[in-house]
């Protein structure tokens, strides 16, 4: 009876040592098991909406569970990450990460509300999208080449419309000025389309923008396109060279959108959500899509998509300080 009695007790310990190392034990599951938030930190309409909107619609029918989306703008990414990096760890509320939220606020702002490192958890990155430099048709300027000529000879007499201040398309535009040893001048804007607007009425006769914000006022004649920050062309646009081609080596600057979670998020829940996340990205349907918004899907492991950000975060930090562009 006794030697029953300790196969019993050796049994039982050695069913709670199961459970106890289990990375399924402190998770439901059942993920999601409620409405998952998804926290798009940019305006609606916008193409960064709209590819949240589209990847919520079939996570949405993956999981069985609703995927809101949730606007929070301001601080070009900052507040809507600051809210996702402050909920709770429990995989039910993700933000639409970004190049300027997650890579270059910290350099940029005297005080950010989160340590990307610390408080973050990459999942997955999204996609990538270049800018691109055009110029009013007035201007008479119609190459990246020119440009440069034109920049050096007449300093601080052009001036160039972005989105706000350190968002990817301006800061893109502060490293060609370090670079090629030229001084233009930045008229942000709170909103990039009206930026576009002002560059197309002639108001300020140099503009960049992230692609697909601008594919319209090109194919309709209403700014002439010099050249885009990637390493390579865009396949929709291949007769617009890069900046690389066009005389500064070495340039690669893109815009991208990832997913990103609070950092205590279990790593089971963060591992389900990146796979996920990887197979509506392999839909033909929404990588069509994603295509056609100038945003190929470019998703990564989680441990790549942590890499890149650190990377990122180092890269802008130098161009910063090296721009001599003051903390905001």
């Amino acid at each position: 009876m006794r030697c029953v009695i300790e196969v019993r007790r050796a049994i039982a310990l050695s069913t709670a040592t199961v459970f106890a190392v289990s990375p399924l034990a402190s998770w439901p599951q059942a993920f999601p098991s409620k409405p998952v938030r998804y926290v798009v930190p940019f305006g609606p309409g916008g193409s960064p909406d709209i590819v949240g909107r589209l990847l919520a619609d079939r996570l949405s029918r993956l999981w069985g569970q609703q995927v809101v989306i949730d606007n929070r703008v301001g601080g070009a990414g900052v507040l809507g990450t600051a809210y996702v990096a402050k909920s709770t760890p429990d995989g039910h509320t993700l933000v639409q990460c970004n190049i300027a939220s997650s890579g270059i606020a910290v350099s940029l702002y005297k005080s950010v509300p989160y340590d990307q490192v610390r408080d973050i958890a990459p999942v997955t990155r999204i996609g990538m999208t270049p800018n691109i430099v055009t110029v009013h048709p007035s201007l008479p300027i119609r190459s990246f080449p020119e440009l440069i000529s034109y920049a050096k000879a007449n300093p601080s007499k052009l001036s160039y419309s972005s989105g706000l201040v350190g968002t990817s398309p301006q800061l893109s535009m502060e490293l060609v000025k370090l670079i090629a040893n030229i001084d233009m001048v930045n008229i942000p804007y709170k909103i990039g389309a009206q930026g576009i607007g002002d560059t197309v009425a002639g108001q300020v006769p140099v503009n960049i923008s992230n692609f697909p914000a601008i594919t319209s006022q090109i194919r309709s004649g209403r700014l002439r396109p010099l050249a885009v920050t990637s390493a390579t062309r865009a396949a929709q646009f291949p007769d617009i060279p890069t900046i690389q081609e066009s005389g500064l080596p070495d340039f690669d600057v893109q815009s991208w959108y990832g997913v990103c979670a609070p950092v205590s998020t279990p790593s089971a829940i963060l591992d389900k959500l990146h796979d996920d996340f990887g197979t509506v990205l392999r839909m033909p349907d929404v990588e069509q899509k994603m295509t056609e918004l100038m945003m190929p899907p470019a998703p990564t492991s989680r441990d790549k998509f942590d890499q890149f950000i650190r990377g990122e975060i180092a890269r802008w930090a130098r161009v910063i300080k090296e721009a001599g562009i003051p903390q905001q």
